[in-house]
């Protein structure tokens, strides 16, 4: 799964300083279920785009600690979209790998962490449970102009139709933190599915993350619901929470009730 971040703020190049990464070295880093590497496809000073890679290996995830097969494992377990299409496993690469960036510090370019400057995320495979108008619901509220394109089953065979996945493009002029918290928590709600186990620790990440822009969100029931799994008590505790921390309103519907929550 592939997910680029692009700017045009002279010089564009700093945005490997907000970062934390060399625009000229590639780097890998180890994680649980694969390897992260970080790359910048390009790097001049009037634009420049870093990309995070992430290699995921199926058979890995449904092996136990010795490599031999979990007992209950199918054939579903080992085909399936999850190498490819944006999840929870990219919401935890862009915190391992780019947490520095997500806390909005920057050793060398304090300033240029804090302002509000034009970026680009592209993610190349989304799994977009509720369908296209989901998307426009969860990101333009926040201030992205939204552009997805419906991937084919397969090109070679243009009879087959449209899969359930799109590439999604995100543009907004504001601060690569908040771009970040935004695609680690809209991710999984997008996919709908998390890889692991969510408990009242989640909560605490969610409310984090979402500090500044959950609260008044159109669409922050959906949000908080599939965030935390559809776990009734730890939504309703976390909508409690954002009520009484930001002064905000509860409400019975959030407008999207029909894509799926």
């Amino acid at each position: 799964m592939l997910l680029t971040l692009t700017t045009t703020h002279p010089p564009a190049t700093d945005l490997g300083y907000v970062l934390a990464k060399h625009p000229a070295r590639c780097q890998t880093f180890p994680l649980s279920f694969g390897s992260a590497h970080v790359f910048f496809p390009e790097a001049g000073p009037d634009r420049c785009t870093a990309a995070l890679l992430l290699d995921l290996d199926p058979v890995d995830l449904v092996r136990g600690r010795r490599g031999t097969p979990v007992e209950g494992v199918t054939l579903g377990q080992y085909v399936n979209d999850r190498p490819y299409v944006a999840s929870s496993f990219l919401s935890v690469a862009i915190a391992r790998v780019l947490g520095t960036a997500m806390s909005g510090q920057s050793r060398e370019r304090p300033d240029l962490a804090a302002a509000a400057i034009p970026l680009t995320a592209e993610i190349a495979v989304v799994r977009c449970v509720g369908g296209m108008a989901l998307l426009t619901a969860l990101f333009a509220p926040l201030g992205y102009d939204v552009e997805a394109e419906r991937l084919p089953l397969d090109a070679r065979f243009p009879a087959w139709g449209d899969s359930p996945y799109v590439r999604l493009t995100l543009s907004a002029t504001c601060r690569v933190r908040d771009i970040l918290r935004h695609l680690y928590v809209l991710l999984p709600v997008l996919d709908d599915d998390k890889h692991y186990w969510v408990g009242a620790d989640e909560t605490d990440k969610l409310l984090a993350m979402g500090d500044g822009w959950l609260a008044d969100h159109p669409a922050r029931e959906l949000i908080v619901g599939r965030y935390l799994k559809h776990q009734r008590g730890l939504a309703d505790d976390a909508v409690a929470r954002l009520v009484a921390a930001d002064g905000s309103t509860e409400r019975e519907g959030d407008g999207v009730a029909g894509m799926g929550i």
